[in-house]
């Protein structure tokens, strides 16, 4: 089958996959296998920007990343599922790279400005972490990707890595890298349980794929609603109220969302129904997942090796660009 675009995504292994991925960039992956040739990327090296004193952390989670992967549907059979520093052809492309871009560009890019922010780096963010839209743009197109699945708040990084590709096929007169277009999901960031951020791990308000039954409902009867809504009588607020937020995002019966809103607005519905409504929601969408991850877990290994596997069909791949890359910029010594 003839494929129109190549599909490139991934997760920094920081702990396991919430629902904010599954909503922004998981599902799509699913149904993207189905259409075109997909490459899914585990990024370890990336995640070691910023957890540089915890190796391990990032190594147990390459694990914990995949059985969320599997668990979701996405099926190794139709996509390559890779792990990034088994690849080091990515490195070798991310050191050309780091020569076609200046470091105030990369100060300028918002979602490092954001990131930098959150994490409370001020002066003391490493060069790896300013240069990761470099070594992202290092991670598509080494298998040429045309197609990235990712929020709104990665748009910036999507538009600098077109900017570093074409500025190599320009100065070096080739047509090695194809134009990389952005695939934006329906619900591109969903706020966290405290509704004041998107979902994060490190923000404490996040409700994960592997979470338990009880754990979501407790997760969720701490959700942010309507601080205005005291008494059940009382008429509520729909925007900005994070349950409602998840039910747009998750309830398949948006009918039946739309008349909770309804009713909320003009009063008589409590906030404690409604998420015991979302519990139920979010449980049934996640009971099938979670059954399917404990049945993997029991076998790590062969989780593993379907990594191992991708990643030595990807290496194929990546050797082939290097050596476009290496013809374009002279250094074909062999």
């Amino acid at each position: 089958m003839a494929h129109k675009d190549i599909v490139l995504t991934g997760d920094r292994p920081t702990g396991p996959l919430h629902l904010g991925h599954f909503v922004g960039s998981l599902q799509n992956r699913v149904m993207l296998q189905e259409k075109y040739k997909q490459y899914v990327m585990i990024a370890d090296l990336q995640a070691m920007t910023d957890n540089v004193d915890n190796p391990q952390k990032v190594r147990d989670n390459v694990l914990q990343v995949l059985l969320d992967y599997l668990a979701v549907g996405i099926d190794p059979k139709k996509t390559s599922i890779f792990i990034q520093s088994l690849i080091p052809q990515i490195a070798e492309l991310y050191v050309i790279y780091m020569n076609l871009v200046t470091v105030n560009r990369l100060k300028r890019n918002p979602t490092i400005k954001v990131e930098v922010q959150q994490r409370g780096f001020g002066q003391n963010v490493t060069a790896g972490f300013l240069t990761y839209p470099v070594h992202q743009t290092a991670d598509i197109t080494v298998v040429k990707g045309t197609l990235i699945p990712v929020g709104i708040d990665q748009l910036p990084m999507i538009e600098q890595a077109n900017e570093i590709a074409r500025r190599f096929n320009h100065i070096y007169k080739v047509d090695v890298f194809p134009e990389v277009k952005a695939l934006t999901s329906k619900v591109s960031r969903l706020p966290g349980t405290d509704g004041t951020a998107k979902m994060s791990k490190s923000l404490g308000n996040a409700i994960f794929l592997c979470d338990t039954a009880d754990v979501v409902a407790k997760k969720v009867m701490t959700m942010y609603t309507d601080p205005k809504h005291i008494r059940v009588e009382d008429p509520g607020n729909i925007e900005g109220n994070t349950v409602f937020s998840y039910l747009d995002a998750f309830d398949p019966d948006q009918k039946r969302v739309q008349e909770l809103k309804d009713h909320y607005q003009r009063g008589g519905l409590g906030d404690v129904k409604i998420k015991r409504y979302l519990v139920d929601v979010l449980n049934n969408l996640l009971e099938p997942i979670r059954t399917k991850r404990e049945a993997l877990a029991k076998d790590p290994q062969e989780v593993m090796k379907i990594a191992l596997k991708g990643s030595d069909d990807v290496l194929e791949v990546a050797e082939q660009t290097m050596k476009e890359v290496k013809e374009a910029i002279c250094l074909n010594y062999k």
